[in-house]
């Protein structure tokens, strides 16, 4: 995202982002951990389970790219957009995972996609307009609090699945990563309240995908 463009046109940009994240149809950067992993044979109880869990964290990278992007159209400097849109890149991958490991399970994404990203996108462009070290702060804690959802979902699903948790594994290491990455840029700790409030959020996210 260049820093040259205006506001409208930065949220075109956005919007035409959003469209490609919906439809998927981009290939990822990395292919997916579960291409490595043999198949095994799930029950229909199992499959319900598997997909449920990936419909969610597949929601949920959906919200981490519309953040993103929010948060890049604000930021002051070139290196946290840079930063941002890498992450931003990243995540797109694991979207992609996400979907593919779906259709392989034989679920679908949730309903409520185009509400988790226009959402999304909102929070992104008022942690963005705070600074830059609030916006990173804000990535911080929300990679912290998508760690610990990646590990109760790696509890919970079944356990001949091996390669959901494949891609639940890579992605959690993805995800500290990119945590580490924005606090050593001079992220800033959020307020509690804050914080609080960013985990009702997921909360809601994460209730309401494994159904919707």
């Amino acid at each position: 995202m260049s820093t040259n463009l205006t506001l409208r046109d930065a949220l075109i940009a956005a919007v035409d982002e959003g469209l490609r994240v919906l439809s998927a149809g981009r290939p990822p950067s990395r292919p997916s951990p579960a291409r490595a992993v043999d198949d095994a044979r799930l029950t229909q109880d199992e499959k319900r389970v598997s997909a449920a869990l990936m419909r969610v964290n597949h929601a949920g990278e959906i919200a981490a790219q519309a953040l993103y992007t929010g948060q890049a159209i604000g930021a002051r400097s070139a290196a946290t957009r840079d930063h941002l849109l890498t992450a931003a890149r990243e995540e797109r991958d694991h979207l992609i995972w996400c979907r593919e490991r779906l259709d392989e399970l034989g679920g679908r994404p949730s309903a409520l996609g185009p509400f988790w990203y226009a959402g999304s996108f909102c929070i992104g462009l008022v942690a963005g307009s705070f600074g830059d070290t609030a916006s990173l702060g804000f990535v911080a804690e929300t990679e912290h609090q998508v760690e610990a959802h990646l590990e109760d979902h790696l509890d919970r699903l079944p356990a001949a699945d091996e390669k959901s948790r494949a891609i639940l594994r890579e992605m959690a290491a993805d995800e500290a990563h990119h945590g580490t990455t924005a606090r050593l840029a001079g992220g800033r700790p959020l307020p509690q309240p804050v914080r609080i409030l960013m985990s009702f959020g997921g909360e809601i996210l994460r209730r309401t995908a494994y159904l919707v």
